[in-house]
């Protein structure tokens, strides 16, 4: 299976059978070995929003809250029955996938490319098929493109398109990975995927053009580093466009471990940029974490935090300053608790919040103070390569002037790996 994928079931801590980290469909092809690889899902939601307190603008009442707030015409009165809904038959929090990675050995050196694609099944255009979209978001994503060579000696280096480095940890651990987790604002039934934990607990790594350097493992320890692509940021202003004054910086340094029948993981990461709006002002982007997981005897703990300046919340930047380049500082985090089941049924248990310290301008705005998560789930395998997943996610945001809203999400489907 493409690596990354590997990463998400196993570091999910959700890998109900060991066939489904395995990899793909191998391929042996003259010099080279080819794995086509990854997975399908499919779930039903509904989103049940509650009736939000405060006053809106423009319709909203939290700028930058995940809880659902229901439909409104062009007057901002809320339209249909109260509390509204959405239903959706939906791809989840990871996207359906598939994989092509080759491999070979040449000249000492171990060189691999791997290029992926990701369709889903989300669009609710009247063509259903993506020709005339539901929503702009409702596109064919494209989130791997890259080459990479090295040897266990000396380590790696990675040259295009794959998952950021800071925060790539924080996803990998979500347990609502193979699920849906929270819905919303950024997730209707017309987007390509849903939140999962994503602006309610950590900042989403997202998928980013970079050249990067890993060290070999040194029994546990191993750190990468690298220059990402710096189109990767924004505000959350559409007429302030941030441009980047340099490349991205991100790192992370990590360290696995096991011991009889207890495995667990411990990792830092962090980013920083620099930018310039489109009003010229300069300001420079950072934002860092630190987290771990461990299991023992069925049971799984994670726990995870971060903090940034500039950084703001749910996509890196996002509400990070004033259109004056004046920072806001945020942090936030999640802890999860699973636990196997006899029956190989994993349960778990995860709460997260993201957190936007205001300026004193912000204190009678909409603008987003909280977003809090609390997430059950249930996943089961049916087959070795088949899993059962049902979910349940409440969500409270709140902005700086007091306005709140909360609403539910109850998810059931299935995800398969191949």
């Amino acid at each position: 299976m493409n690596k990354n994928i590997k990463l998400a079931v196993a570091g999910a801590v959700l890998a109900l059978s060991a066939s489904a980290a395995n990899a793909g469909i191998i391929i042996p092809a003259g010099e080279w070995t080819l794995d086509i690889n990854g997975n399908v899902n499919g779930f039903v939601s509904q989103t049940r929003a509650d009736t939000p307190t405060g006053t809106h603008t423009s319709g909203v009442y939290v700028n930058g809250g995940l809880a659902y707030e229901g439909a409104r015409d062009s007057s901002n009165v809320r339209l249909g029955k109260t509390p509204m809904k959405q239903n959706g038959i939906t791809t989840g929090l990871l996207p359906a996938w598939i994989g092509f990675t080759g491999k070979t050995r040449q000249n000492d050196l171990d060189v691999e490319f791997t290029i992926s694609l990701q369709p889903q099944i989300s669009d609710n255009g009247v063509t259903g098929d993506g020709a005339v979209p539901a929503s702009s978001t409702s596109q064919f994503l494209n989130r791997q493109t890259y080459l990479s060579f090295g040897d266990k000696s000396w380590g790696s280096i990675k040259l295009g398109k794959d998952l950021g480095i800071f925060a790539s940890d924080a996803i990998l651990n979500d347990m609502t990975l193979l699920g849906v987790g929270a819905g919303g604002s950024y997730s209707g039934s017309g987007d390509n995927t849903t939140l999962g934990g994503i602006g309610s607990g950590y900042i989403y790594a997202a998928w980013k053009g970079q050249v990067a350097y890993t060290t070999p493992n040194f029994n546990g320890f191993q750190a990468t580093v690298g220059i990402t692509n710096p189109n990767q940021i924004g505000n959350g202003l559409a007429s302030n466009t941030l441009n980047q004054d340099r490349f991205g910086l991100e790192a992370k340094a990590s360290y696995s471990f096991a011991a009889d029948n207890v495995t667990g993981k411990v990792w830092a990461s962090g980013a920083s940029y620099d930018v310039t709006t489109s009003s010229t002002v300069s300001y420079t982007v950072s934002a860092g974490d630190i987290g771990a997981t461990i299991n023992a005897a069925g049971f799984g703990l994670t726990g995870y935090y971060y903090t940034g300046s500039g950084a703001g919340s749910t996509f890196l930047g996002v509400n990070g300053a004033t259109s004056a380049g004046v920072k806001r500082d945020s942090d936030g985090g999640y802890v999860q608790v699973t636990y196997v089941l006899p029956t190989k049924t994993k349960v778990g248990l995860s709460y997260g919040e993201s957190n936007l310290d205001g300026l004193a301008a912000d204190l009678t705005t909409n603008l987003l103070k909280t977003n809090q998560r609390v997430t059950a789930g249930v996943y089961h395998p049916l087959t070795k390569h088949l899993n059962l997943v049902a979910e349940y996610s409440n969500v409270e945001s709140e902005a700086q002037n007091g306005n709140k809203a909360e609403s539910q999400s109850y998810s059931a489907g299935a995800i398969l790996f191949f």
